[in-house]
């Protein structure tokens, strides 16, 4: 009894702000709520625990699609360096061997522009020899003219009149 007396309940159950009533009565709102809300609450955590399976299926189904993705790109871009060298590796075969073609035509062309000089040149001096030559043969023959013209005289002249004469009659009969 002295603890009784000592222990008061109603001192501290009707303590301000501290009353017991308050607590009980928010457990049977809890434990009615409970009981109400349990079923279609479990379901809609249910439903949406079930939501959260099915996104992380498909979330890890794209997961795996990408890397597989990324590993073909990466295979194609493997493969891309070494086809890439190829590429350039036969461009400058190619541009050598353009070169080569070039120059060798290039050789082509300047050997038969040099014989075509070469020809031309000698039909040229060919021409010239030919024209000197007639050059000099008339200017012989006029030299030669005044020459005999200024040596030749009166007898000279008739004496080949006569001898012209008389090979024209020669000639005639």
């Amino acid at each position: 009894m002295l603890l009784i007396a000592l222990f008061n309940w109603t001192d501290y159950l009707n303590y301000p702000g501290l009353e017991l009533w308050k607590f009980v009565d928010l457990g049977i709102f809890l434990a009615a709520a409970i009981v109400i809300l349990k079923k279609p609450i479990s379901s809609a955590l249910l439903a949406r625990g079930e939501s959260i399976r099915q996104q992380l299926l498909k979330a890890k189904a794209e997961r795996e699609s990408a890397q597989e993705k990324l590993s073909e790109a990466e295979a194609l871009l493997e493969g891309v360096g070494p086809a890439t060298e190829k590429l350039r590796e036969h461009a400058r075969q190619e541009a050598e061997a353009e070169r080569r073609r070039i120059a060798t035509a290039a050789e082509q062309e300047i050997a038969r522009l040099n014989a075509q000089a070469a020809r031309e040149l000698e039909i040229t001096r060919k021409t010239v020899r030919m024209e000197l030559q007639e050059f000099l043969a008339g200017r012989s023959v006029q030299i030669a003219r005044k020459k005999v013209v200024n040596e030749l005289g009166p007898d000279d002249d008739a004496r080949l009149i006569r001898e012209r004469i008389g090979e024209l009659g020669r000639a005639r009969g």
